[in-house]
């Protein structure tokens, strides 16, 4: 597929490039811009502070490149006994994990650019008195606690354990908070087995219905990062608003068409993405949303349930991992919704949410040796996959996610 790029201001305007497909480039171009900028509030308060040895990174676009050695690697960003809210399926450490080399890494964009890593004390202070929300899965939630941890090297917050959904760093009024809402609408387990028998069961997805475990709450935040991608691989029944059954994935039920989960994930985040921005219409104007696309699994030799397993110890060369169809076709339909969710927004004018692509889908593709397999908390009863290779081991390829995050939103 040909790609074009569109430089888009960043909130201090420095420029940005998103990748968006060619059919979207030429419309979305100019409505990515009004959405991003000339809007009252947008800007942090403290947006002159710089962080120390700050790097332009002017027309750079940060989310293509290759990970370099780090050359800062020799001491760890943290661990978890300096954070434990840190959960078991990420501690690789705690867990056995032999070799730390996962940790010496860090991403490098294209072009002689450098991705600044977040720096604690510059990120609170500019943040001072807002809150961030991440929505989705248990990846969603890795990336919060990635958040956490790195911040804490600058203030402490409460509370100070694993298991909180909600941390707070009251010197700076910030809030962090993680809802889980793996499908982001609502979804009702009908069969814990399901057509296939290996557990992953059979869900009612009503696409039309944003989840209200999260949908009722995020009005209160200023920043919004939606995630999501691996549940939507489950036998699901989709429903529209009325709940009429419009298809399905994998449901292996006569008379039902099966639309693919590419159906439901295109409808799950285009509602998801338009509840984000239209949460508390007096706040609109001040929010961001921002769309994280998926980091693909890295199981080789078989499948997460077929003895599969992720036991490279480097990340992959550029070019050397490709994500499959499927993978690819997801990242597509991410970054579709986005752009439509911010051409629709920009006609609100001034009223409008800001709407932003962490397109961190090649960043991660690069890191089959970042992911904990074995090396992690063993719940079979809630987690039944022996090796994981979709989670991320804390610290390690999901703090990158948060460097990314931090540039987009105050460098």
């Amino acid at each position: 597929m040909k790609f074009h790029e569109v430089k888009l201001p960043s909130v201090a305007q420095h420029s940005l490039r998103y990748v968006l497909p060619a059919a979207a480039a030429a419309t979305v171009a100019c409505v990515l811009v009004l959405a991003a900028v000339g809007m009252p509030g947008r800007v942090p308060p403290l947006r002159l502070l710089m962080p120390p040895e700050a790097t332009n990174t002017t027309g750079c676009d940060i989310f293509k490149g290759e990970w370099v050695p780090d050359p800062a690697a020799g001491e760890l960003p943290y661990t978890s006994e300096s954070c434990p809210v840190i959960h078991g399926h990420y501690d690789c450490m705690r867990y056995g994990r032999p070799d730390v080399g996962y940790v010496g890494w860090r991403w490098r964009p294209d072009g002689g650019c450098e991705l600044q890593r977040l720096d604690a004390a510059w990120f609170l202070a500019a943040m001072r008195g807002r809150s961030v929300a991440f929505v989705g899965d248990s990846l969603a939630r890795n990336q919060m606690q990635s958040l956490v941890c790195l911040l804490s090297r600058a203030e402490r917050p409460a509370p100070w354990t694993n298991g909180s959904y909600v941390y707070r760093f009251e010197r700076h009024g910030f809030t962090v908070a993680a809802f889980w809402s793996p499908f982001l609408v609502r979804a009702v387990e009908t069969d814990p087995d399901g057509p296939t028998g290996n557990g992953a069961g059979l869900w009612s997805l009503h696409l039309d219905e944003p989840d209200a475990d999260w949908a009722a709450h995020v009005g209160t935040f200023d920043y919004v990062v939606v995630s999501g991608g691996s549940w939507f691989y489950r036998p699901s029944m989709f429903y529209d608003r009325g709940g009429r059954l419009v298809g399905c994935n994998n449901c292996q039920v006569p008379n039902v068409t099966d639309l693919t989960l590419r159906y439901s994930l295109r409808m799950a985040f285009r509602s998801a993405l338009r509840a984000a921005a239209a949460a508390a219409p007096d706040r609109r104007a001040t929010r961001t949303v921002i769309l994280r696309t998926i980091s693909p699994s890295h199981y080789e030799n078989g499948t997460w349930n077929e003895h599969g397993d992720c036991l490279r110890t480097r990340p992959a060369r550029r070019g050397e991992w490709e994500i499959n169809a499927l993978e690819k076709d997801m990242r597509r339909i991410q970054v579709e919704e986005l752009a439509a969710a911010a051409a629709a927004e920009a006609k609100r004018g001034e009223a409008a949410a800001r709407m932003l692509l962490m397109d961190a889908t090649e960043a991660m593709a690069q890191r089959p040796d970042a992911h904990p397999s074995k090396y992690r908390l063993w719940q079979p009863d809630k987690f039944k996959v022996s090796r994981d290779c979709v989670h991320w081991c804390m610290p390690g390829a999901m703090d990158a996610c948060n460097d990314m995050l931090s540039h987009m939103l105050i460098e």
